[in-house]
């Protein structure tokens, strides 16, 4: 078995201010923070270039960062309760 701990980082970030944990919340968060693992909006891409392990860790951890900050709007907003 095989733990990517860089994509673990990101989900956790993620979720880590949200106040609502029901399968509508989950599968927003985990679709908002593949969206932004995959599309690497600046400047998540130019993350990926830091050495060693740093650039692997760094771009998941701001796509973690960008999709909580996109979930926190959105329950803001309450979207979705």
């Amino acid at each position: 078995c095989h733990i990517v701990i860089d994509e673990v980082a990101g989900q956790w970030i993620t979720f880590a201010g949200a106040t609502i944990f029901n399968w509508q919340a989950w599968l927003y968060g985990f679709l908002l923070f593949r969206l932004f693992d995959i599309w690497k909006p600046y400047p998540i891409r130019r993350l990926e270039g830091l050495a060693s392990g740093l650039g692997v860790m760094a771009d998941d951890i701001l796509a973690g960062a960008y999709a909580a900050t996109l979930m926190s709007l959105v329950v803001t907003l309450q979207l979705f309760s």
